[in-house]
């Protein structure tokens, strides 16, 4: 059994990943609007069912080339996507933490989550 101390640790440690990434990710979006301004989408408008529309990069390929290019709206995505890892990654440390509790049904069940979670963002990868 991990002590006190230990346990304090690793909540220190899941709060300091919480925190780097929600600020990281704010930064990076900040970034992304501030080259918004200066330099509009980036990305042409296209029509769809009669409505005028910016076409948004989905896929990482398409962001990090975007990124490169120095588009607003992939730096944006970029941040959104941080953002989304941010908690993905506590639950990773979750796993760890429990792991070295020797806590084996909270290493299942979160492990659980952690599949659930990487199934839903293969399946929005893929549509």
């Amino acid at each position: 059994m991990q002590s006190h101390e230990e346990t304090r640790k690793v909540e220190l440690i899941i709060g300091q990943i919480l925190r780097i990434g929600v600020i990281t990710s704010a930064i990076v979006i900040l970034i992304g609007m501030g080259l918004y301004f200066m330099n509009g989408a980036g990305y042409p408008t296209v029509i769809r069912n009669g409505h005028s529309m910016v076409d948004f990069p989905q896929r990482f390929s398409s962001i990090f080339a975007g990124i490169a290019e120095g588009k607003s709206y992939a730096v944006i995505m970029l941040g959104v996507f941080l953002l989304i890892l941010t908690p993905v990654l506590r639950v990773v440390v979750s796993i760890y933490a429990f792991y070295k509790e020797h806590d084996t049904l909270y290493v299942v069940i979160t492990s659980i989550v952690m599949v659930i979670l990487m199934f839903a963002m293969f399946l929005g990868y893929r549509s």
